[in-house]
Parts: structure tokens; sequence; C-alpha cells
């Protein structure tokens, strides 16, 4: 049996960077924060590097946990 692999649409991402971040900041957050969970790359440069959304977004979470809406850490 093979693992299951979940993926999030790219347009579901930033619904979520902008429900956490607001629509201006979240491409802020994207560009300029580095995560660790992420190797030290920002969101923007994991994309980039063809990381899934789902990986980058549980990696937002982990990083901001008092910020992601409760509704939105899935």
């Amino acid at each position: 049996m093979s693992p299951t692999v979940v993926t999030m649409k790219h347009s579901d991402f930033w619904e979520r960077m902008a429900a956490t971040f607001g629509d201006g900041y979240a491409r802020s957050v994207a560009a300029d924060h580095t995560l660790d969970m992420l190797g030290g790359r920002t969101v923007d440069q994991a994309l980039a590097d063809g990381t899934g959304t789902k990986e980058i977004w549980m990696a937002v979470c982990r990083t901001w946990p008092d910020r992601v809406p409760e509704r939105l850490v899935r």
C-alpha cells in the first residue's frame, strides 16, 4: 500500500494565507520570511522549488500557531 498524498490547490493556499495575514501582507510574508520548517527558505522559494502547497501551509501553521485560524489548521 502506498502512502496517501495530500494536496492543496494553489488558490486554496493563497486564500488561507490571505485569511491569516490579510490580502496585502500575505504576499509580503511569502516573500520575506524564512521558515525553519522549509529549510530556511521563504514560502515563495519553496513554491518555486516545487514543494507542495500542503507542506508549505503546515509550515506556516507551525510557525505562526497563534495567528492561523483554528478552522484553517489542516
